[in-house]
């Protein structure tokens, strides 16, 4: 019997599996991949290269940001890279890459700044001083290898951060702080001395959400819900907690800028604190504070090689080369006080004046035997090559922080300016906070020292005319000697300007010149300093005898000019005496005595001879009568004697003499009816504000006797013969007789009109008051 045919039952093959997420995710192919993983890392480099571009507002030139460019995509490039390596192992990698890359960017930056050395000289250097010299650098910063090593390995350290943050781990917020600690950083370090980098923080902020937005590979492979598979009851209890979790993140999120939000807001026009105050910047050494003092060394010395200088581009007339400008004194001791920062070899720019053009000097300099940190330079320096350098803007001076060395050689490229000499004549000098500094006289200023300020302003009263005054006063009764003493305090210079000439006085080095001008100056409302320099004759050695000290004195819309009070070459000094008067109540020389009233004894009379009562003698009464009635003749005889001449010395002021000389003669009368008036005019006051003073004198008058006769107005009288005055001072010989009628038509005319604001009492002294006879002119 057969058997049955074994049953075969086919089972059909089991559907397959969807494809995971990862599957998905590499089913979009190379292209798709590609496009997830570019938006985070171009984020991180964006948003480095925008903290470079930030910090880069206050350097010269773009070379900052493209280091920091290359530091970023280096950075990122490499843990990129190095993604499928442990990553114990991306780090050194990284490190290695930043040396290279460091080491390129300060030979890029040393190229950039002409700086001499080799790389291992200038890396060493940079390591040592990168942080100090970047704070205290001069903005615009130069580029150079200190200055550019901090943010380009800050830079790299901040790709290398946030790239293993964003990209291995995942976790691309929390990889978005490094970046966002350099901008912060960035931003700090700019401080007040840019801009808001408001365009720029609004293109971080979107290069940021824009990361944040595109989903990355990791995301995509990761997607979906997280409760998927749960249970419903424990599915539920996740959802609710990732609820709860989301709702309290938004809550503090809120807070804080419910709390942030208004403080932040009321700090938005503050200014930014500059991080560069915390830092000292660099500093002179003692005996480059006061280099004046260094004058009668070098003067002693006069043959030592200080410099060796070649001029490669200028005029042919050797320039002044400038070492220090010194603006403080104490009445000891003058001192440099300057700010000085790390500067380039490019300089900063100081438009000159409207009346000033400068010629460009090119010099290279050799130092021999100078030494201190002081670096001479034709003022106004612009660009120095061959030495690393920092710069005081404000005197325009230079120092090396490390110090000069026999054989150091730089090149000085200088904007040397010339003045109108035109100018001068009729320029003021400024007033006020911004200069106080070079106005500021000391306290215990000898008397004499006042004394020849204050004569020697009264005898000129525009600015320039003041400042030649004291310029030919020195020049003229003082002698200069190598082996005078140094010294310019207060008892050094009024012994140099009133010391008998046979003991060592009214003798010095430029020193003492060039420190009794700056002092006379203030004194006399000038606003004064002193430069220590060298005048070489030409190209060559500079020796010690070259050294020398000149004052400075700043006019407006013209500038520090600089003045010679040093005696001319064969030129006998005349005695001081013959132009200073010495005490200050010393008669006027004027051809009019001053009356000498005197009280005389009347003597007693002599009794006469036999018995009193044979003879009839005067009675008392008769006597007290006769005594009063001869003092009150004496006395009207001495009041119509100063009446009398008053007239005459008024007469002889407006009507003989010159034409000059009267209207010299009707400012005097002038001043003195100020000074009847109680209000008289300060020594130190150009002509102009003298008749502002007088101006408002009268004005003030009128107010305080509204409506007395005579009060009437006395329209710009003073102002008309100030600018008379002027004329006389600044152009001679030009006065014609009408215009010195005009004079003493006007300065009777004011005097009568404060006159006549004066009580009754004060108008009759007016006429008979000895003052304007006595008074010095």
């Amino acid at each position: 019997m057969g058997r049955d045919p074994p049953v075969v039952t086919l089972t059909p093959a089991p559907a397959p599996a969807p494809p995971t997420e990862p599957t998905a995710a590499r089913a979009g192919g190379p292209l798709a991949r590609l496009l997830r993983a570019v938006p985070v890392p171009l984020a991180l480099i964006t948003m480095i290269t925008l903290a470079g571009v930030v910090l880069d507002r206050v350097y010269a030139g773009p070379l900052l940001t493209r280091l920091i460019l290359g530091a970023a995509i280096g950075s990122v490039l490499v843990s990129v890279a190095a993604r499928r390596l442990p990553s114990w192992l991306v780090a050194p990698i990284s490190v290695a890459a930043l040396a290279g890359w460091t080491l390129l960017s300060l030979r890029l930056a040393a190229s950039h700044a002409a700086l001499p050395g080799s790389l291992a000289t200038v890396a060493a250097d940079a390591a040592r001083n990168a942080i100090p010299r970047l704070l205290t650098a001069m903005i615009p910063v130069e580029p150079a290898p200190d200055t550019v090593l901090v943010p380009v390995v800050a830079a790299w350290l901040t790709g290398l951060a946030a790239a293993e943050v964003a990209l291995r781990a995942g976790r691309v917020l929390l990889g978005y702080l490094p970046p966002v600690l350099l901008y912060a950083g960035a931003v700090y370090v700019v401080g007040p001395n840019a801009d808001p980098a408001i365009a720029t923080t609004v293109v971080f902020t979107a290069v940021a959400a824009a990361g944040l937005a595109v989903p990355s590979h990791r995301d995509t492979a990761t997607t979906g819900d997280p409760t998927t598979g749960l249970a419903p009851a424990v599915r539920a209890a996740v959802r609710l907690r990732l609820l709860a979790a989301s709702a309290a993140g938004v809550a503090v999120l809120v807070a804080l800028a419910a709390l942030l939000a208004p403080i932040l807001a009321a700090r938005v026009d503050d200014r930014p604190v500059d991080p560069r105050r915390y830092v000292e910047p660099p500093q002179v050494d003692s005996l480059d504070e006061n280099p004046l003092i260094r004058i009668s060394g070098w003067a002693l010395n006069p043959d030592q090689k200080l410099l060796d200088v070649h001029t490669e581009a200028g005029p042919a007339a050797p320039p002044r080369i400038r070492l220090a400008v010194l603006n403080d004194y104490d009445g000891v001791t003058w001192r440099v006080g300057a700010t000085y920062r790390n500067a380039g070899r490019i300089l900063p720019v100081t438009e000159p004046a409207p009346g000033v053009t400068t010629d460009t000097v090119r010099q290279q300099i050799t130092v021999a035997d100078l030494t201190g940190r002081l670096l001479p330079a034709v003022p106004t320096p612009r660009e120095v090559t061959g030495a690393r350098v920092a710069y005081d803007p404000a005197t325009a001076t230079l120092i090396r922080p490390e110090g000069l060395t026999p054989g150091l050689r730089y090149t000085v490229t200088s904007a040397r300016e010339h003045l109108d000499v035109n100018l001068l004549a009729t320029a003021n000098v400024p007033a006020g906070d911004p200069v106080a500094r070079v106005l500021q006289v000391p306290d215990g200023t000898p008397e004499p020292l006042r004394r020849l300020a204050t004569q020697l302003a009264e005898e000129n009263g525009a600015p320039y005319a003041r400042a030649t005054a004291i310029q030919d006063f020195l020049a003229e009764h003082y002698r200069v000697t190598a082996d005078a003493p140094s010294g310019h305090a207060y008892p050094n210079l009024a012994f140099f300007l009133f010391g008998p000439r046979n003991g060592g006085g009214q003798r010095g080095t430029s020193e003492q010149f060039a420190a009794s001008f700056a002092v006379l100056g203030r004194l006399a409302g000038l606003p004064t300093r002193i430069v220590v320099g060298f005048t070489p004759d030409g190209d060559g050695p500079v020796r010690a005898a070259d050294a020398s000290a000149w004052p400075e004195v700043l006019f407006d819309g013209v500038g520090w000019v600089p003045f010679d009070p040093m005696p001319r070459p064969d030129q006998e000094p005349r005695a001081v005496e013959e132009d200073f008067r010495a005490t200050p109540d010393n008669p006027p020389p004027s051809q009019v005595p001053e009356p000498a009233v005197e009280p005389t004894a009347t003597p007693p009379a002599a009794a006469p001879p036999g018995p009193a009562h044979g003879r009839g003698g005067l009675s008392t009464p008769v006597l007290v009568g006769g005594g009063t009635g001869t003092l009150a003749l004496l006395a009207v005889l001495a009041l119509l004697t100063l009446a009398t001449l008053r007239r005459n010395l008024t007469r002889a002021r407006l009507h003989h003499g010159d034409p000059g000389r009267r209207i010299a003669g009707a400012w005097r009368e002038l001043t003195d009816a100020l000074r009847l008036a109680g209000r008289p005019a300060g020594g130190d006051l150009a002509a102009a504000e003298v008749a502002e003073q007088a101006r408002r004198t009268l004005a003030d008058a009128r107010a305080a006797r509204p409506g007395q006769p005579g009060t009437e107005a006395v329209d710009d009288e003073a102002d008309e013969l100030a600018g008379l005055l002027n004329q006389v001072a600044f152009a001679p010989h030009t006065a014609t007789p009408a215009q010195a009628d005009r004079a003493a038509d006007l300065a009777g005319r004011y005097a009568t009109a404060l006159r006549a604001t004066r009580p009754w009492w004060r108008r009759l002294l007016w006429t008979v008051h000895p003052g304007p006879l006595r008074w010095r002119r």
